[in-house]
């Protein structure tokens, strides 16, 4: 029997019994979306790690008062906290006067939280922080309207900011932003520039920000200290170099903070590959621990596949007699009800796959951006009819295995 053939009587099979089909693909479909969905949220945040660093090259380093290692456990946390200063711009002024393989390097200040308020409407927990001019090119902002900062605005410490798209939407909803006035804590600051928007993350907005510069940051906050510490960030001029501008700086703190050979760094510096590190140490041992769930689901749809298909072999035994008695091969009978469950579990994993797709939309809407790539749509897809084989098997070699003339009796 040809393969068309045998495909035609899988596929009116399938057709002939709507309810039991249906059951069948449930099970996958369930399994299918779920796995995908999964799969799309961790991709998600690995793509969105991959951007942050690229957003702020893979050449970029930023120097910390705490690095990762000192977050180990509450003993060297206490311990980091008694040993590590906090970074000054005096260390920044030491590092930028003899650096010679570092291109760039500029300070920011942690954030704090504020209330703000422009035209009569107040936001609450709007998130300030404060940064030298050349941060701007250092880490590539998308300016939508207006400019950043001058060094002039920043050495004189004049009151402008430059604020995220939601800041810009709900205080100045009728009018331009740039050139208006908001207030923090009853000071007015003048509004000269607004960034693109860049949506939410984990559900956490990323444009309800305002930034300044930072010695006006300083002058209003009561300095550079505890939650609103300095920290630099670097760049190379080329990723060749980039290793040996990290250890510039390195070098440069440790001279400065008159460190000894052999003594443990009293600051951190964080790299790309650091944070690339911590993700991977992450989401490494867990990524198999959070696809068991969804691929247990697959696993139990394949029990379903091979429980209904049994029970369409005891319920077709006749017609298996019928068509072995026409001269049907075992091969023939064996290929007919592996391709109805290859089939069956194939398009409920495009369904699944479906599925798993309007849910991303919908999270990467709600919560986080997902991502479903290529290759992973191809394997659920693979994978799909293959369970469906794999689980098609002993029914199908059950059938194939009917003793033709006891099959036409079966229900006779």
């Amino acid at each position: 029997m040809r393969a068309a053939d045998t495909f035609k009587l899988a596929v009116g099979a399938i057709v002939a019994n709507k309810l039991r089909s249906f059951l069948t693909l449930l099970g996958m479909i369930i399994g299918v979306a779920s796995f995908m969905v999964v799969l799309s949220l961790l991709q998600g945040f690995n793509s969105y790690v991959d951007e942050k660093i690229a957003g702020i090259g893979s050449n970029s380093f930023t120097v910390r008062r705490f690095s990762f290692d000192d977050f180990k456990d509450t003993d060297t946390i206490a311990e980091a906290q008694r040993r590590n200063k906090e970074l000054t711009l005096d260390e920044l002024a030491f590092i930028q006067d003899r650096a010679r393989i570092i291109d760039k390097i500029a300070a920011r200040a942690l954030p704090t939280v504020r209330e703000v308020k422009a035209n009569g409407i107040m936001l609450q927990d709007v998130r300030i922080d404060g940064a030298e001019p050349m941060i701007a090119e250092i880490e590539k902002l998308d300016i939508a309207e207006g400019r950043y900062f001058t060094n002039n605005e920043n050495s004189n410490s004049v009151r402008v900011c430059y604020i995220g798209k939601d800041v810009a939407d709900k205080l100045f909803p009728f009018g331009d932003a740039v050139g208006s006035e908001l207030r923090i804590e009853g000071i007015a600051y003048r509004v000269i520039g607004v960034q693109t928007a860049k949506g939410t993350v984990f559900g956490q907005p990323q444009d309800n920000f305002i930034q300044m510069p930072l010695n006006t940051y300083g002058l209003a906050f009561g300095g550079f200290r505890s939650g609103r510490g300095l920290y630099f960030v670097g760049t190379s001029s080329t990723d060749e170099t980039f290793n040996d501008a990290v250890e510039e700086a390195r070098t440069l703190m440790r001279i400065k903070r008159r460190i000894e050979s052999g003594t443990k760094d009293t600051f951190g510096i964080l790299t790309p590959e650091a944070i690339s590190g911590v993700r991977d140490r992450i989401l490494g041992p867990t990524f198999l621990v959070i696809m068991i769930v969804p691929a247990i689901a697959l696993i139990v749809g394949a029990i379903v596949i091979m429980n209904i298909m049994l029970v369409a072999v005891t319920e077709r035994t006749k017609e298996v007699g019928i068509r072995m008695s026409f001269g049907a091969r075992r091969a023939d009978i064996l290929r007919q009800f592996l391709f109805e469950s290859a089939l069956l579990s194939a398009v409920g994993g495009l369904i699944g796959l479906g599925v798993a797709f309007l849910l991303g939309v919908i999270l990467t809407q709600l919560v986080f951006q997902t991502r479903i790539p290529i290759w992973s749509a191809v394997l659920a897809i693979a994978v799909s009819g293959g369970v469906g084989i794999l689980a098609g098997l002993f029914p199908a070699w059950k059938a194939s295995k009917l003793d033709p003339v006891e099959a036409m009796r079966a229900e006779s």
